[in-house]
């Protein structure tokens, strides 16, 4: 195991580190994260209009009007999920122009413009305009054309015969706009031609022709049990080497987060069964328990079997409240979790056992799919109930954690078991 350790350290760890630092990645985990509390409020907006209580959907109907009083949950998600694509378009390429050390503002802004430009809001069936673009079925493109258009104004800017500059007097928001003036027309006017020349060819919409050639097969693939236990194995692999794999993973994480519950939101109001068990709220709620690699099990297995193990037990101490709510450096780096060769294979292990069981649990029907983006620091059973709307998924939350417990408890024992015999030497 030691050898092993020492041959990822050396091999594997500085590509997984600068991928993980890669600018394009990095842009895109900060793009979303400042529109996750507006999916989180989008989320509540589901959960009141869903909420899977019969006498609470009597109750409203008899109080307010069958239907009436969803206005404010739909209203909640009309401002969130149905604009996701449109924020992302900014988000992302603010983040990335900024990493470069350009007018991000400008940058934000003019892919925005460069995503209208491409067909944000296109003609349906109809001929009437639709925004379904602006939504999570826009998503993908938004990502591209946040990237692309970054890219070629960055570029477009640092053409000094392209930047006009204003004389010293000018205010600075004044002499950004003048300096991004060029290089901002030219960027649309790539993608105006651009949509101009599929529209010549019969494409009336670029978001939908995307959605259906790319993103819906893609989502389909992402969905599958193979798709994830290879995402729990990575988060737990990268974590063990000291690597934020939570974060490593998150850009593609989100690319398939949003779309699938909205997908799932549709199916449920719909009354058909819904399509997409992988999404973020499944890792959190039936994986991640307590953190990543279900740490709070190791916290558990250590109360109960360690308790002879001082180190282990203070470390347990002050990690356990942290560990409730889903935060785990204090025991990956307390214990440490991080390159101990005896935790390897139960911290490994463990997510693709509660994968395996969360996944075939929904697949098989026991609990729903889910549709609610709690917060990430919910503690969990709690947050099982939640994202799935449902008991079912908070039980099901309740016995993967009794499983976690299991998977460590024979590890932890032979910790005590070191431990003990460390010590008799000592006093021998």
């Amino acid at each position: 195991m030691n050898k092993f350790i020492a041959f990822m350290e050396k091999h594997f760890i500085p590509v997984a580190a600068k991928i993980g630092a890669q600018r394009h990645l990095v842009a895109i985990r900060d793009g979303f994260i400042v529109t996750m509390p507006l999916m989180i409020l989008g989320s509540f907006g589901v959960l009141i209009n869903n909420f899977p209580i019969p006498p609470y959907i009597n109750f409203m109907n008899n109080l307010f009007g069958e239907g009436k009083w969803q206005a404010f949950g739909n209203n909640l998600a009309n401002g969130t999920f149905s604009i996701l694509a449109l924020l992302i378009a900014f988000t992302v390429a603010y983040n990335l122009t900024k990493g470069y050390g350009k007018d991000a503002l400008a940058g934000g802004v003019i892919s925005v413009s460069s995503f209208f430009s491409l067909g944000a809001l296109a003609p349906d069936d109809q001929g009437a305009l639709s925004n379904a673009g602006l939504g999570s079925q826009g998503l993908f493109l938004a990502l591209i054309v946040a990237i692309v258009s970054t890219e070629v104004f960055r570029r477009l800017a640092d053409n000094k015969k392209l930047v006009i500059n204003m004389p010293d007097g000018v205010p600075p928001a004044v002499s950004r706009s003048f300096a991004a003036l060029f290089p901002a027309m030219i960027t649309v006017s790539i993608f105006a031609f651009i949509t101009a020349l599929f529209q010549a060819a019969g494409i009336t919409s670029l978001v939908t022709a995307f959605y259906q050639l790319v993103q819906e097969p893609f989502m389909g693939l992402a969905n599958s049990y193979p798709a994830a236990l290879l995402l729990g194995f990575i988060s737990a692999f990268l974590w063990f080497f000291g690597l934020h794999g939570a974060n490593i993973i998150d850009p593609f994480m989100q690319t398939i987060n949003i779309p699938a519950i909205e997908a799932n939101v549709k199916a449920l109001e719909a009354g058909q069964k819904m399509p997409y068990i992988v999404n973020k709220p499944f890792f959190d709620s039936f994986v991640n328990l307590g953190g990543t690699g279900a740490t709070l099990g190791l916290i558990i297995a250590i109360f109960l079997v360690a308790r002879q193990h001082k180190a282990y037990m203070t470390v347990a101490k002050l990690s356990v409240a942290p560990g409730i709510f889903m935060i785990n450096e204090p025991i990956m780096f307390g214990l440490p979790v991080v390159l101990n060769p005896l935790l390897f294979i139960p911290y490994v292990l463990t997510p693709l056992v509660l994968v395996t069981v969360a996944y075939f649990a929904t697949a098989v029907g026991l609990v729903p799919a889910a549709t609610i983006i709690a917060p990430w620091t919910t503690p969990p059973i709690i947050g099982g109930a939640l994202a799935t709307q449902s008991l079912a998924g908070g039980i099901l939350a309740a016995v993967n954690l009794l499983i976690s417990v299991l998977i460590y408890l024979p590890f932890v024992k032979m910790a005590q078991i070191q431990e003990s015999r460390r010590v008799d030497s000592e006093h021998a």
